[in-house]
């Protein structure tokens, strides 16, 4: 039963990861080459969008990590996965106080009533998301190696 949890959350956390590191790398470098507000638009409705499943996909990685590190306290590798858990729940912190809301500002924006300061909102979000990303690439990565 613990090696189907190490898996499950192992699988769970890395599917995160993995849309995570996609915004920053891939769709939000793809939006800003669109012409116009198109790219504006997407990342709009890309904050409606995620900011809509994210808030589930990164407790339920916290809860995950920190199931796996009770039951599996007395396995090897136990330290590496409180070292994960602790990292998801810096995500989540770092998430509810520095992420979420200008993403809840962005949220509510359309093309036509943008705060003068959008693209400083916007620049602000992409470099604590990078920095989010850094922290679960971390947290996958001890997880992974607890497997071993």
């Amino acid at each position: 039963m613990l090696t189907a949890l190490e898996v499950f959350t192992t699988v769970v956390v890395g599917l995160m990861v993995g849309v995570e590191f996609s915004v920053a790398f891939v769709i939000n470098p793809i939006l800003a080459g669109l012409p116009g507000d198109n790219g504006l638009r997407g990342r709009i409705h890309g904050a409606r969008m995620l900011g809509a499943v994210m808030p589930f996909w990164y407790i339920g990685s916290l809860v995950l990590g920190a199931v796996w590190a009770l039951a599996g306290r007395d396995h090897q590798g136990a330290g590496l996965v409180v070292i994960a858990a602790g990292l998801l729940m810096l995500s989540v912190i770092m998430s509810i106080l520095l992420l979420v809301p200008i993403n809840n500002r962005t949220k509510a924006w359309t093309t036509d009533s943008l705060p003068e300061d959008w693209k400083e909102q916007m620049g602000r979000w992409d470099r604590f998301h990078y920095v989010r990303v850094g922290i679960l690439v971390g947290a996958f990565a001890l997880l992974a190696a607890a497997l071993v």
